[in-house]
């Protein structure tokens, strides 16, 4: 009878333990992860066997499964980034890049896409950046480089044994927009490939729907905010702002907006310091124009004003009243009378 008891222990804990080696993550809404055997899943429900018990999930509540496999490969460095095997990136070289991408946590998203983000510094001060291709193009705010020349930007890689930081002293303006905050800028990385991250969708974004921003707030680098949309078209002095509860703080500008999917839904432009909650990003589709039409705000060293900065119109010089007006067909009528008469 002991040894039938001892055989059953030891099969129960041999089960356990391979069950523990192989299981399963399924990623729910809100960042609540349940490791197990996944036995089912279908459009309507995700089973999970936790080895002492049974789960029923809908599948509504599920934003994604983990295989065992995917985990054991994940956290390897990689020198070449390789888009995850749900999402499928645009065709062709372009300045940008989009992707179909699934939604996930917060946790993960940056991981997959943290390394983007980048510190700008210049003499007159900081703020954060993202690359936007793998050879160096940059995006930023226009208040962060403006009237500078010597600008520096700091990628931060991830090692076995943590980050590592770089730094970029040769770095271009492309193009200035002062109108809209926005710069474009290239790093000359002597061969090195860049991290970069997606660009998503304005028209896709919900009120209340949850966002995150990666920056260097005070010089405090790689810092994560979370928020949500407040509003996705505020209007505030001449522009459209996402209004966003996501903490922008000096340092800050410059850096990403990021929806769930993982990808940029807007630029960190600013925030009130001392009015919590209150904090703007411009829109991702902003950006878009910016860079489609690079041309238009191109920077020439030789040339500073070419692009984004305009003469003003003359004032006026005569200030008195204008003369009143007159209605010509009641002036001809007074003539036609007079000569009546």
């Amino acid at each position: 009878m002991n040894s039938r008891r001892i055989c059953f222990a030891a099969i129960a804990v041999s089960f356990f333990v391979v069950s523990a080696a192989t299981a399963d993550t399924v990623i729910l809404k809100g960042g609540h992860q349940v490791s197990g055997q996944v036995l089912k899943s279908d459009k309507n429900v995700v089973i999970v066997d936790l080895g002492v018990t049974v789960l029923r999930l809908p599948r509504s509540k599920v934003v994604r499964i983990e295989k065992s496999e995917e985990k054991t490969s994940k956290g390897k460095p990689e020198a070449k980034q390789k888009p995850p095997s749900e999402q499928k990136e645009s065709a062709g070289w372009q300045m940008f890049r989009t992707a179909l991408l699934q939604p996930t946590t917060i946790e993960d998203n940056a991981q997959r896409f943290g390394e983007a983000v980048v510190m700008v510094t210049s003499p007159g001060g900081q703020g954060s950046g993202f690359m936007i291709t793998p050879d160096g193009y940059c995006i930023t705010n226009y208040h962060v480089i403006s009237g500078e020349t010597r600008i520096k930007v700091t990628v931060f890689r991830r090692t076995k044994t943590g980050y590592e930081q770089k730094n970029y002293k040769k770095v271009k303006i492309i193009a200035l927009n002062a109108f809209v905050d926005l710069a474009l800028m290239k790093v000359d990385g002597e061969g090195d490939t860049f991290k970069y991250a997606y660009l998503g969708r304005t028209d896709e974004l919900e009120a209340g729907q949850e966002v995150f921003a990666i920056g260097n707030p005070l010089g405090l680098t790689r810092t994560v905010s979370q928020g949500i949309v407040s509003t996705k078209n505020r209007y505030f002095q001449g522009r459209l702002y996402i209004q966003t509860t996501t903490a922008v703080n000096p340092g800050n500008s410059g850096g990403p907006l990021f929806n769930l999917k993982g990808e940029v839904i807007g630029v960190t432009s600013m925030g009130y310091i001392y009015l919590g909650g209150l904090n703007f990003a411009i829109p991702v589709d902003v950006v878009k124009r910016f860079v489609i039409n690079r041309d238009a705000f191109a920077y020439d060293e030789d040339n500073p004003n070419s692009g984004y900065r305009y003469l003003q119109p003359a004032g006026r010089v005569n200030k008195k009243n204008p003369a009143a007006g007159k209605v010509p067909a009641v002036e001809a009528i007074q003539k036609e009378q007079a000569k009546e008469e």
